[in-house]
């Protein structure tokens, strides 16, 4: 398998949702400090009262984060990347499911990515590629709201 010489950074990211992404740049980097105990606690926290995200809204939200940082573009910028989309979509009103997991298939690797409507969002797998360890998913909203 090789790897790729230069990053894809989408293009076309309007400016407000650029500014979002930088807004939460730094927070997606400092929760990925946490131990995955309290990033679960803290996302359990912060989920609470979003819809859940559309796959399209999730793809804005990633391809956001991928446009302000080179850190989360990268091969190994998954884990800021992700929390870092699942912050924009909460900011928009929603949220996606954030997921970490290992690849099925060897070299076991480990990932974190994000999902909608059932299927991982931008990663260019098919569906089951990575099987889920951790999953913290929208909240079903109650009848009346």
């Amino acid at each position: 398998m090789t790897t790729p010489s230069a990053l894809e950074r989408p293009t076309g990211v309007p400016l407000g949702r650029r500014l979002t992404a930088r807004l939460v740049l730094l927070p997606a980097v400092a929760l990925a400090l946490l131990p995955p105990r309290h990033l679960r606690t803290v996302l359990g926290i912060l989920r609470r009262g979003a819809a859940p995200a559309t796959t399209a809204q999730a793809q804005n939200a990633r391809d956001a984060m991928c446009a302000v940082s080179l850190r989360c573009a990268g091969p190994k910028g998954c884990l800021p990347r992700s929390l870092g989309a699942a912050l924009v979509c909460r900011l928009g009103g929603t949220w996606p499911v954030w997921c970490t997991g290992v690849r099925v298939t060897p070299p076991f690797t480990a990932h974190a990515w994000i999902e909608a409507e059932g299927r991982p969002v931008g990663e260019g797998v098919p569906q089951g590629y990575f099987a889920r360890l951790v999953a913290v998913e929208p909240l079903p909203r109650s009848p009346g709201r």
